[in-house]
């Protein structure tokens, strides 16, 4: 069997998967090409108070690295970087991880992909694989003055832990996930946590409870028990897949559930303030133990007036200064960069830039035509929504090492998706979105840059099915 060279860009939770499947198959020559200096991704880069998962731990994990040890329902960041770093060494790829490497550009030379780092150094590979994850680029927010605010200020992804919160007054600008996690977490703990609300969204007031050591042990003890509190957890999410992709009994039902929760506010011009315009599910539906609670709390105050600008000791909204002496932004990512800004150039110079200049858009989120041997982990119109992400990766990945097998037997040289394949899914996709409740009218950073959600408009499980071997007839395929 002929042995290939791979190359993964990123050595977050998807990157890990796909060389650790790889490396479990026998291949060797694989390297996994890491800008940082640790290994990943969002949950190396998130460390914010009250990061979690709102994913349930039994299904956030590998199907090959069942961890049994979960402390919590939905496990904190912390110990969820802590398992893909064990995953990591103990299927050998964080020894193949090259960290501090940024790749600045990869261009097909005829033959293999040459890939060229920020060190100048260049190499060839037979297969490029894209594992850098959808939330990695930290957007900021275009707001005059936050360049000149005179005190502590950083976005959630880049959290300054060597300034004390305690004594402070603190701006929180963002109410997505990571806002609502934050303001959980900080409030009583700081003098003062004024929310910059700009869109409510609907929050789901879950409890976390934690894992009794009985049951950890129950999970070591029994692998059988582990596997099937996973399958358990995954069902769980699965049934709850109607809600998002066509109206009807699950949808209402959620739909009932959320507004209900929001009883939990006392005070109704609060709640007022707190109810968004959209449906429930159209934004990513937030997940939390204490939300409610926590912005009731007395040294909470949610200001909903637009943000005018930033001064070097507060935020101003309608003309109204809010002092205050440490300044966070939980204002998302660029969740649509994809592999960018890394250059891709083709065959016959095609460049990615030019394939995407109507949107990024892949093959049944693994591939782009006019790119060979070019696959991507966390692509356009996966199925990230309200869905674990590990499960997705693991999905992509075996999908990309039924390839890998074939070229090790010689079965091809080359393979692509053709335009027309990827056309034909695009008109299946565009067909489907409309029943979806993320097309119901929201502005989230599910968007597209067309105003189209890039999301999977099906049960997740057909992701698995669709993925579930290569389709030759949907390829160009150039003979080993």
């Amino acid at each position: 069997m002929r042995e290939p060279r791979i190359a993964i860009i990123g050595a977050g939770m998807s990157g890990i998967c796909l060389g650790a499947l790889l490396l479990r198959a026998g291949i060797r020559d694989v390297v996994l090409l890491e800008k940082n200096q640790d290994l990943g991704g969002t949950w190396r880069d998130n460390s914010y108070p009250g990061i979690a998962c709102d994913v349930p731990s039994r299904f956030y994990q590998f199907t090959f690295a069942l961890n049994p040890d979960w402390t919590h329902r939905y496990s904190p960041g912390a110990e969820i970087h802590a398992y893909f770093e064990k995953v990591a060494r103990d299927t050998g790829v964080a020894d193949r991880v090259r960290f501090g490497t940024t790749v600045v550009e990869t261009r097909w030379t005829g033959a293999a992909w040459s890939v060229t780092t920020d060190d100048g150094v260049s190499a060839e590979y037979d297969f490029v694989v894209s594992a850098t994850g959808i939330l990695h680029h930290p957007r900021y927010p275009n707001i005059e003055g936050l360049d000149s605010f005179a005190g502590p200020a950083f976005h959630s992804a880049r959290w300054d832990h060597s300034v004390d919160l305690s004594d402070k007054r603190v701006g929180l600008i963002g109410t997505g996930s990571t806002g609502v996690q934050i303001l959980s977490a900080l409030a009583g703990n700081v003098d003062r946590l004024l929310l910059f609300q700009r869109t409510p969204h609907w929050v789901m007031q879950l409890a976390n409870p934690e894992f009794r050591p009985i049951t950890r042990r129950l999970h070591r003890r029994f692998p059988a028990y582990d596997r099937f509190s996973y399958h358990a957890a995954r069902k769980q999410i699965e049934s709850l897949s109607p809600a998002l992709l066509h109206p009807g009994k699950t949808r209402r039902f959620l739909t009932w559930l959320c507004r209900r929760q929001l009883n939990k506010i006392v005070d109704p011009e609060l709640r007022a303030k707190l109810t968004p315009d959209s449906q429930p599910m159209c934004r990513r539906l937030i997940i939390s133990p204490g939300y409610y609670d926590a912005i009731q709390d007395p040294t909470v105050e949610l200001v909903t007036d637009r943000i005018e600008r930033i001064t070097p000791t507060g935020v101003v909204t309608d003309g109204v200064e809010h002092p205050v002496d440490v300044l966070v932004l939980a204002t998302g990512f660029d969740a649509h960069a994809y592999v960018r800004p890394m250059r891709l150039v083709g065959p016959g110079g095609l460049t990615l830039e030019h394939a995407w200049a109507d949107g990024p858009r892949a093959y049944r989120t693994v591939a782009v035509p006019g790119f060979p041997n070019f696959f991507m982990l966390m692509g356009p119109n996966s199925p990230v929504g309200n869905y674990a992400l590990t499960a997705i990766a693991e999905t992509q990945a075996n999908y990309v090492l039924d390839w890998v097998q074939r070229w090790r037997r010689g079965e091809f040289t080359t393979a692509e998706p053709t335009a027309e394949a990827t056309d034909r899914y695009y008109r299946e996709v565009d067909a489907a979105l409309p029943d979806t409740v993320w097309a119901t009218g929201c502005d989230s950073w599910y968007l597209g840059q067309n105003g189209k959600p890039e999301l999977f408009p099906w049960a997740p499980e057909q992701h698995k099915v669709m993925l579930a071997q290569p389709r030759d007839d949907e390829f160009h395929i150039v003979a080993g």
